[in-house]
């Protein structure tokens, strides 16, 4: 997995391991789901209004551009959900495409 954000300071949190799409994958506590992914891989998910992939939009939780699922199937928005030790998220919808 290649990171679109590279961490230059703050290293001396704890770390949590989570994985995405099945590879293991590390963030330090109190990152937010968005930058511990993008700490990891270049994009969060597909669109679903064209062929691209995004890598969120406003960092805010106004533009719903960094929605992922759970293994379970949960829909979470990363920007707002802290990451948390042994989260399994996946990039691609698990929901029904109409």
């Amino acid at each position: 997995m290649t990171a679109r954000f590279v961490r230059l300071a703050e290293t001396g949190r704890l770390l949590i391991r989570f994985t995405v799409d099945g590879h293991p994958a590390e963030a330090l506590e109190g990152d937010t789901l968005l930058v511990a992914l993008l700490g990891n891989v270049r994009s969060v998910r597909s669109s679903e209004f064209g062929d691209g992939r995004r890598a969120g939009f406003c960092l805010m939780g106004a533009c719903q551009d960094c929605w992922v699922w759970t293994a379970r199937g949960e829909r979470l928005r990363a920007c707002s959900t802290p990451v948390a030790e042994g989260m399994a998220i996946l990039t691609d919808a698990t929901e029904a495409v109409w």
